[in-house]
């Protein structure tokens, strides 16, 4: 028997918790190890069980800005292995971004919404728990419909080698490490990069940003879509 997906789960709100519970129960290889309301339990939670994926809102005590995008920020240092769903009810790609600033594996940003979709939820759960990546689908159009002047993906203009390093770029990976998976040497690795952000209309943001936007219209381009729920 396939050993189950160990979630901890963090909300400061009761019914938004129940919520999510109840539909990661309705997924036989999902168990729900551990319940948490606020930053600081969901730390001391993480580190006593060692979960496989932690389920969490964006927004807790003590200070409801960013708990859960910096919890998942922690865990990139700390345990890279354990994947985190960031839940939140604000569809603003620039919070996607934070929570994807060192790297998209391992990581999902579903909006609150998403919790009457039970399906959507329980398959975040099970990518980032295999190291994939899932954000939301209203997210990713907001995402492109601001950085794209025509109606194709600017993905598209992307060669087949470009599109390669754009993959491992969306993994989170260093330079050296493309490198190092692509067999290309760094300098061409950096030709390469630049040429993805030229075509990406990415010139012009900061070296980070560049990075994590070209992740994301990676991401929107290969994912497939869901209809709004």
């Amino acid at each position: 028997m396939p050993v189950p997906i160990r979630v901890v789960l963090a909300d400061d709100n009761y019914i938004a918790r129940e919520g999510v519970e109840q539909a990661l129960a309705s997924a036989p290889g999902i168990e729900v190890i551990s319940r948490c309301v606020d930053f600081d339990s969901l730390l001391a939670a993480i580190d006593a069980v060692n979960p496989d994926v932690v389920v969490t809102d964006i927004r807790m005590p003590p200070t409801n800005t960013d708990e859960g995008i910096r919890v998942a920020a922690r865990l990139r240092d700390a345990n890279a292995a354990i994947g985190v769903v960031v839940l939140s009810q604000y569809d603003d790609p620039a919070y996607a971004l934070a929570l994807l600033e060192w790297g998209s594996e391992g990581r999902a940003y579903l909006l609150k919404d998403r919790i009457r979709e039970r399906a959507q939820l329980v398959t975040a759960v099970e990518e980032v728990a295999h190291g994939g990546s899932v954000i939301d689908s209203k997210i990713v159009e907001s995402l492109v419909s601001a950085r794209t002047r025509h109606k194709d993906s600017p993905v598209a203009e992307l060669t087949t080698r470009e599109r390669e390093v754009l993959s491992e770029i969306a993994q989170g990976k260093s330079n050296a490490a493309i490198a190092e998976s692509l067999v290309l040497t760094k300098r061409a690795v950096e030709k390469h990069i630049n040429a993805i952000f030229m075509k990406l209309g990415l010139a012009q943001d900061d070296d980070v940003s560049k990075r994590v936007m070209a992740a994301l219209l990676f991401l929107a381009d290969t994912q497939p879509s869901h209809p709004p729920g």
